[in-house]
């Protein structure tokens, strides 16, 4: 399949323009990290607290925000967490320590500052929250309180596997529904419940407006190793590919190669700065899918510029460049947009946790596929037309003296 029959782009003609553009995002990346004093990591590397939290109505998240800066010490960022409609959160904490007790009062914390915030009424003193219990502390407090008075009718092995069972059904429903449960009359169609069950619970269970989801805890020392980790990941993966590209074609391959990866790699992260968004290990595992995916794109044409470079040995280097990457447009155009059309999918559908390493595709997917044609291969035909140059130079001396 081509998109073009022959094309003959003089994409040389207008290469200083678009080092201009590199240069221009580039640099507007490297200001806006300055300016936001580097990266925004996330809690995978900075060490933290994050708790995901859904909220029945509209949650205050301001009043949240307060509430927590006098119960938590340090910074504590909140927001959005899904679709708005869903009601969700993200509190992130920073730690002020290492040790176990201060990771665990950063989530302490948060739980005290909802509590303040969704008080439970005097009706619910002595009960359960219902949305925020445990699956085997919710079991055994059911089987201990035996609401419909099983045990002395029909014994209480056959009590508790009942027990077990319905509790096991309110969980799944529970936790299926983001873990937050309306009404109790909402389980009897939901979980398959009893009405008799449903209303007895009512006496040693309550249900708060908002259920703490999924949360994550990070210490500080680990997120630093993390980090440390993943710049060697990084690194490891370019020189890697600087010695496989140096070896199958010629050193200069290999350090354009580098060079025009590591070009994608700081404009994607200036535009993860530009758009505030955190970089976690998620966005890490973009970030290497970038550098194989653009080191391919660039291998692509500088093979075809080998291929050519034999069959023309008479023409000059830039025709021979201008005619390579014409001729892989079509498949560049067919691979990269494909490969965009997938990311850009997940990127609006994929929900929040791989939001990041969407949005790392998104972007690098562009600026991988134009750096091959506008920073590449430029650099090449530049390396060779100095070396001849130099090489001109040295005749024309030799000859004069």
């Amino acid at each position: 399949m081509e998109f073009f029959h022959n094309p003959n782009f003089d994409f040389l003609k207008y290469k200083w323009v678009l080092i201009g553009l590199s240069l221009v995002l580039s640099v507007a990346g490297i200001i806006s990290l300055i300016v936001r004093g580097g990266p925004r990591y996330g809690i995978d590397f900075r060490g933290g607290t994050n708790v995901v939290v859904k909220f029945k109505d509209q949650p205050p998240i301001e009043r949240i925000r307060t509430e927590l800066k006098r119960r938590v010490t340090g910074e504590n960022s909140i927001q959005q967490f899904g679709l708005q409609t869903n009601h969700g959160v993200m509190i992130g904490l920073d730690l002020s320590g290492e040790s176990q007790q201060d990771i665990d009062s950063g989530r302490q914390g948060i739980l005290a500052t909802l509590k303040a915030i969704y008080p439970s009424t005097p009706a619910a003193e002595g009960k359960l929250d219902l949305n925020n219990v445990g699956p085997a502390t919710f079991a055994d407090r059911m089987i201990a309180l035996d609401p419909l008075k099983m045990a002395p009718s029909k014994g209480q092995t056959q009590a508790q596997e009942f027990y077990k069972d319905a509790a096991d059904r309110i969980i799944k429903y529970r936790d299926l529904h983001g873990g937050l449960v309306a009404s109790m009359d909402e389980l009897v169609s939901g979980a398959g419940i009893s009405r008799e069950l449903a209303g007895a619970l009512s006496n040693s269970f309550y249900l708060s407006d908002y259920a703490v989801g999924g949360s994550e805890v990070v210490g500080p020392k680990v997120g630093k190793d993390l980090r440390r980790q993943a710049l060697q990941a990084s690194l490891y993966a370019l020189a890697g590919m600087l010695i496989y590209i140096a070896f199958r074609f010629e050193t200069i391959y290999g350090v354009a190669a580098v060079i025009a990866t590591f070009h994608d790699v700081i404009i994607t992260i200036g535009f993860f700065s530009l758009f505030n968004k955190e970089i976690t290990l998620t966005v890490i595992a973009g970030f290497l899918t970038l550098i194989g995916y653009s080191m391919n794109d660039t291998i692509v044409v500088f093979d075809r510029i080998r291929e050519n470079v034999k069959l023309m040995r008479r023409e000059p280097l830039a025709r021979i460049v201008n005619l390579s990457i014409n001729q892989t447009l079509s498949r560049t155009i067919l691979t990269s947009g494909l490969t965009f059309l997938t990311v850009m999918s997940l990127f609006l559908f994929g929900g929040e946790v791989i939001h990041g390493f969407a949005f790392c595709l998104v972007v690098g997917i562009l600026i991988g596929t134009y750096s091959s044609i506008a920073i590449a291969a430029p650099i090449v035909l530049g390396w060779v037309e100095y070396r001849a140059g130099r090489k001109q130079a040295v005749k024309a001396a030799a000859a004069a003296r």
